[in-house]
Formats: structure tokens, C-alpha cells, sequence
């Protein structure tokens, strides 16, 4: 995509702070992070949404996810880390190119996650159990 910011990156025409590079991957630190230390996994072929990606890159970014996370814990000495992977506008997708946030976290950081919950009515549960299932 010629205006995405991180096909732009991937092309090498807007500089980032690689951490890691691969044939089908990349991962640079977070220009605006929630802690030092914020890295992005992002596929070099432009996906919009993570079900695009085909299932054999998706076992690679999977796998991705859990060195980079060891590597940015390692070096920033967090206390744990969350993945974040807005999928979506409604899901708070900004940036229209699949990318897995990887967010390094401390007791005293002050950054929270706002998290409501919803309750499943009598049956619904195994309605919705089904459905995902029908199309695994």
C-alpha cells in the first residue's frame, strides 16, 4: 500500500529502530510507547487484518511474538508484558497494517487497560461455543 506508514518502513523509505529483521518479518521499538522498551512485530507483506495473513506466516508471527517478548523483557527488566493486536477499526486499529504491539510492564507504569465485561444469557455460551467451532 503506498501511503501505509509501515509498508514504508518495511521499503526502507521512513527510518525505525529494528530489532529484529527477517524474510517475512520485522520488528522495530514503538515511536509513541506505553514503556520503553515498546516493540512492534509487523508482517513485509501489507495485511490489513491478522485473518488475512496466511496460516503458515501466522505460525512464524506467533513464534515471533514469543522471542521478541523474551528479548524486550530481558532488556528492559519488566515485570511482565502485554500483546496487543487491535484488529480493526472497531477493534481500535489505527495503523491499517497488521502489527502485534509488544508492551513491557511495571507495578508502578500507570497504564491500564479499561475492561468491561459482559454476561452470556441462559444457552447463549454454547450457542456462540458452536458457531466458533463450526468454522474451525
Amino acid at each position: 500500500m503506498s501511503n501505509c506508514i509501515f509498508c514504508k518502513i518495511v521499503k526502507g523509505e521512513i527510518p525505525a529502530a529494528k530489532v529484529y529483521e527477517g524474510k517475512k518479518f520485522i520488528a522495530f521499538l514503538d515511536i509513541s510507547p506505553a514503556n520503553k522498551g515498546h516493540a512492534l512485530i509487523i508482517p513485509k507483506k501489507h495485511y490489513e487484518k491478522l485473518e488475512e495473513m496466511p496460516d503458515e506466516d501466522g505460525k512464524e508471527f506467533g513464534e515471533l511474538q514469543v522471542k521478541i517478548a523474551k528479548a524486550v523483557m530481558k532488556a528492559t527488566n519488566a515485570e511482565g508484558f502485554n500483546l496487543l493486536l487491535n484488529n480493526g477499526k472497531a477493534a481500535g486499529q489505527e495503523v491499517m497494517h497488521a502489527h502485534m504491539h509488544i508492551q513491557p510492564r511495571f507495578s508502578s507504569d500507570d497504564f491500564h487497560y479499561k475492561w468491561t465485561h459482559k454476561e452470556y444469557e441462559e444457552g447463549e455460551m454454547q450457542k456462540f461455543q458452536q458457531k466458533i467451532k463450526q468454522f474451525l
